[in-house]
């Protein structure tokens, strides 16, 4: 017969080692040696966890699936999409991954919509400041590659904006909108993020034999019809998962869907771009 425990949580007396009330765990001697340990702080960032490659590989192949199950409470199976846009993000933040969030001083004052305004605003501040705009533009990216990384969740909640508008008589929460926006961006930093950076590393290790490389190829240019492809699968496929969307309509929901998508992340680096010259 099992020993009985008395919960140190909620004082309920149980056999076993979970308390059939609130759920505490009894620790054992073992729970507190340094391979568990270290193995419960794996599982808790669920890399040694398979739940987390269970749910991102639905997330490539089947947009808008995991937010389906998730919104629907089928909860159990796959990982929340939250969790797994922390430990995407996580990569992100600490690792030299290609910055398809980010955008430089360079952008920020020739190729955006809001470039007139920028360049006000910089070529004002530089003046008062008494800096060369080589110098601030060295300080400048500098500064906006960690907030940019640090600031994604904004892109997750202007990208819900635009979904919540075109598919708004789906029967759907602004929650749920929300939910496969945090798909969506979960989905472009493992793509076009960490995915990219890894695809551009052997094509770099390869040019480099050929005393050629792909940076030229990595401009501004290139990774917004990078952006505009993928999401433009991940929206189309998720018209169908997630919003029961088919035919000619989902096609046209899609590419508005790509627009508003494209306005968020216009927004995104607009605010981006104040927030890092509020910071400098």
């Amino acid at each position: 017969m099992m020993a009985e425990h008395i919960c140190k949580s909620c004082g309920n007396s149980f056999h076993g080692l979970y308390c059939n009330l609130c759920g505490e765990k009894v620790i054992l001697p073992r729970d507190r040696q340094i391979g568990s340990a270290m193995s419960k702080v794996l599982i808790a960032t669920t890399f040694n966890d398979n739940k987390f490659l269970h749910s991102l590989w639905p997330t490539i192949s089947n947009p808008g699936f995991l937010s389906r199950q998730y919104v629907d409470g089928r909860r159990v199976m796959y990982m929340r999409p939250m969790q797994m846009f922390f430990i995407l993000n996580l990569v992100y933040f600490f690792f030299p991954v290609l910055q398809m969030f980010n955008a430089s001083l360079y952008t920020q004052l020739n190729v955006l919509p809001h470039s007139k305004l920028a360049r006000e605003i910089v070529f004002r501040k530089i003046q008062l400041e008494g800096m060369t705009m080589k110098g601030f533009e060295l300080i400048y990216n500098n500064k906006t590659i960690g907030l940019a990384k640090l600031l994604v969740v904004i892109f997750v909640v202007l990208a819900a904006l635009p979904l919540s508008l075109i598919f708004r008589r789906r029967n759907r929460y602004l929650s749920d909108h929300l939910a496969l926006s945090i798909e969506l961006t979960s989905f472009n930093l493992a793509v076009n993020a960490i995915g990219l950076t890894l695809v551009f590393w052997v094509i770099s290790k390869i040019f480099q034999l050929s005393h050629a490389g792909p940076a030229s190829y990595l401009n501004d240019l290139t990774l917004t019809i990078i952006f505009v492809s993928t999401n433009l699968y991940f929206i189309t496929y998720a018209g169908r998962t997630f919003y029961n969307q088919k035919g000619k309509r989902l096609v046209l929901k899609a590419l508005a869907g790509i627009i508003g998508l494209f306005l968020a992340l216009e927004a995104y680096r607009l605010i981006l771009f104040f927030i890092t010259i509020w910071l400098l």
